[in-house]
């Protein structure tokens, strides 16, 4: 449904991206994860027509996003970072204008608003105005309107970002439950437990560059099963064991305390790159 070959991005003299290459199945949820800088929000800018890219190639759903640019926008739905909602307007106005600016016919639009309001548990608040909404109705919205004319792709940057735990966790259920549903998610998050709970891939992105793509799974494997954090010159360390039994012989080896947890995928990217993803 994705494939990105090649793709380059420079602001001035530096590269934001460089060489960038990866392809997303149909209905894969693909976490892209990086520190604020790596290049995450340009490569989704470049992916949605927002941004020109410098070089290489960008086909949605086979679709080039240069030679067919009408086709491939209508692949896809945008869930931004930040909150761009009409304030003035109600839940359900801001969906049907959506819809017109999709050239959707208005019978069509009514019956995907219902769908949609009755889909993210929105139906109550359908006539509130967006100013009276909280953060994570918010964002339920915004979910709602990238839907609202059937897209194969769906791209969400940061679609948590700001919100309390458990309403996370909610949106979290309904991202799994769009995916069940047909489409395909590119995803970009700060929140490790995030891209571990729903992603099928995982691509680690550094100053602009791809360091790693597997599964959840295969990335954590690959340094571990179990860290000790443990303080030496105080400062923090991390050893990484593949069994419980040899992290909790490290820890008794030990004098200072130590804390033994599993390993997840900032500790791999880390291990990779000597960096922090959040």
């Amino acid at each position: 449904m994705i494939s990105v070959t090649d793709l380059t991005r420079k602001f001035g003299a530096k590269a934001a991206l460089s060489g960038v290459s990866f392809s997303v199945g149909a209905k894969e949820i693909y976490a892209y994860l990086g520190p604020n800088g790596a290049g995450k929000t340009t490569t989704i800018r470049i992916l949605t027509s927002l941004t020109r890219r410098d070089g290489g190639m960008v086909r949605l759903n086979s679709f080039d996003i240069e030679k067919n640019p009408l086709e491939a926008k209508s692949q896809f739905g945008l869930v931004p970072q930040q909150t761009n909602l009409d304030s003035d307007l109600s839940v359900e106005e801001n969906l049907l204008i959506h819809g017109l600016l999709h050239h959707m016919d208005r019978k069509t639009i009514r019956r995907k608003i219902e769908e949609l309001l009755d889909y993210m548990e929105l139906s109550d608040r359908r006539q509130s105005l967006i100013k009276t909404l909280s953060g994570g109705l918010k964002r339920r919205l915004l979910i709602s309107r990238a839907l609202l004319h059937s897209p194969r792709i769906l791209f969400m940057d940061e679609p948590t970002v700001g919100l309390d735990p458990a309403i996370r966790r909610s949106i979290w259920g309904f991202i799994k439950k769009i995916r069940n549903d047909g489409a395909t998610i590119f995803l970009t998050t700060h929140y490790i437990e995030e891209a571990e709970f729903l992603a099928d891939h995982v691509a680690f992105l550094d100053a602009g560059k791809i360091v790693a793509e597997d599964s959840p799974a295969n990335l954590v494997s690959g340094i571990g099963q179990w860290a000790v954090d443990y303080l030496d010159d105080n400062r923090l360390q991390t050893a990484f064991f593949n069994s419980r039994e040899k992290a909790g012989s490290y820890v008794l080896n030990r004098a200072n305390g130590c804390t033994v947890r599993r390993v997840n995928l900032e500790d791999a990217f880390i291990a990779m790159t000597g960096r922090k993803i959040s």
